[in-house]
């Protein structure tokens, strides 16, 4: 008797596409593989955010000795940009071009500002890293972090609002959001090989790692955006009519409703950024881990951010409340943040990784939650304004937390400084830990502000849309 065949076994990359989040996000317009290309923006935006917020400062804090206070306020730099996020992706949407293109022209000099800001940054440090010349590498430092800062931006902006254009509108909200799984998967890769790449740490390998970079971020952007927009005369035609940006803001922000929630998404952006300058520096001073073991924390936040993204989903989809969702995020981040405060006294790395990982997993419930609510208090008309104030909200807290940070991680080591050498280790030690104990307390004081929002929805109309009743998705997220 003839046995029936067996089906052929699925080839290896449909098992691996099963596997991606929100490989759904694809259609006929706009096909699995052409999402993933262009996708390859996010991994140079990733790649840039490790370098800038997670390898650079602990060589610049502990290679270079340049102080800390310095160092957060060269990483606040790129976030300046940041609150300008929906006014750039307005001047997108609007933008007047004889050639047809929107967003291509945004992409492509976003990338050259992010090309251009690489290039300089590592001659720039080694100037820093030189009493002689420290004025002229810190003007240079400057400029570097700057000109990165704002070529990712601007590139991740229109970025996104290009998927929302080739994506089909049912699509939209898992296309971005398979964007953004990318640009935490880049982030995890990013840092696992510059770490492994700088394990040896010399001057000559960070010059080589960031001009490298540099250099892959013009390639996969070129390789992201090619062929992508269509060229449409119509649609930037110089003499046509376009919105007031002032005046959409103006209608968003009067809601009274806003406030109490920007002001919780504020504090608690604060809390979990104020770390971002100090986590890899207090791996190398406190806990003596080498610059490769310090950059895989940065490996471990965006996994555990990538975890926090998944879950959202999740428990979205089942029925949760997002404010609770946020909520829960916050407690998450409470405990990770007391993970990392007693690594330090019981000398134990892996008290560290687990805190770090619970950070990057607190932050995306956080994230999401606070982004889901500002989507169910918007208006239709007014939806991209309440994610451009979401995103200016976190981004301008984030960078005031991270500036704070490490301020007062110096002013308190100074204060309790001591003549005798056994206690450098404890005065270092003390400027971190009060630094953590504070971030703790801003989550709590982001739980209050919180609570009162939790329960029946204000201010909604009766022709408003259950927001669990729809597909969860990010549409635009900003980071």
């Amino acid at each position: 008797m003839k046995r029936p065949a067996r089906p052929p076994a699925p080839h290896w990359t449909e098992v691996a596409f099963r596997l991606l989040p929100f490989a759904d996000a694809a259609s006929a317009d706009l096909p699995l593989g052409q999402l993933l290309r262009l996708s390859l923006f996010q991994v140079t935006v990733g790649m840039a955010t490790v370098l800038l917020n997670g390898t650079l400062n602990r060589v610049m804090v502990v290679e270079l000795g340049t102080p800390t206070w310095l160092v957060a306020l060269l990483i606040a730099v790129p976030l300046l940009v940041a609150p300008f996020r929906a006014l750039i992706g307005h001047k997108s949407d609007t933008h007047r071009s004889v050639l047809g293109w929107r967003r291509v022209p945004y992409i492509w000099f976003g990338t050259l500002m992010q090309f251009g800001g690489l290039a300089i940054m590592p001659f720039a440090l080694l100037l820093l890293g030189t009493p002689e010349r420290f004025e002229i590498g810190l003007v240079g430092a400057t400029a570097a972090f700057l000109l990165t800062g704002t070529g990712f931006h601007v590139t991740q902006t229109a970025g996104l609002a290009l998927a929302t254009d080739l994506a089909p509108e049912e699509k939209r909200p898992r296309a971005v959001a398979l964007l953004y799984v990318m640009l935490l998967v880049g982030m995890m890769f990013a840092a696992f090989v510059i770490g492994g790449v700088l394990m040896d740490y010399s001057a000559t390998k960070l010059v080589q790692v960031i001009q490298g970079c540099a250099v892959l971020t013009i390639i996969l952007n070129l390789i992201a955006l090619w062929k992508q927009e269509a060229r449409n005369p119509k649609v930037t035609a110089p003499d046509r009519e376009t919105p007031n940006f002032s005046e959409l803001w103006h209608a968003f922000v009067k809601d009274g409703r806003n406030a109490r929630l920007l002001t919780a998404i504020g504090i608690g952006a604060m809390g979990f950024a104020m770390q971002d300058a100090l986590l890899e520096p207090y791996g190398g001073e406190i806990l003596g881990l080498s610059v490769g073991a310090t950059t895989g924390l940065t490996g471990a936040w965006a996994l555990g951010s990538l975890l926090g993204f998944m879950l959202s989903g999740r428990f979205l989809a089942r029925g949760w409340d997002q404010l609770r969702l946020a909520g829960a995020g916050l407690v998450v981040g409470i405990n990770a943040f007391l993970l990392v405060l007693f690594a330090g006294p019981f000398s134990a790395p892996a008290m560290l990784y687990c805190g770090a990982l619970g950070i990057g997993l607190g932050l995306g419930l956080f994230s999401v939650g606070t982004l889901m609510e500002a989507m169910t208090i918007a208006k239709s008309e007014t939806a991209g304004l309440a994610l451009g104030a979401w995103g200016a909200v976190q981004a301008t807290c984030a960078g005031a937390g991270i500036a704070i940070g490490g301020l007062l991680r110096d002013l308190v080591a100074v204060l309790v400084q001591s003549g005798d050498g056994a206690a450098s280790m404890a005065t270092r030690a003390s400027g971190y830990a009060t630094v953590y104990t504070l971030e703790v307390a801003l989550l709590l004081a982001g739980l209050a502000a919180l609570g009162p929002l939790v329960g029946p929805r204000r201010n909604r109309s009766p022709d408003d849309t259950d927001p669990q009743a729809q597909p969860f998705g990010l549409r635009e997220f900003p980071t």
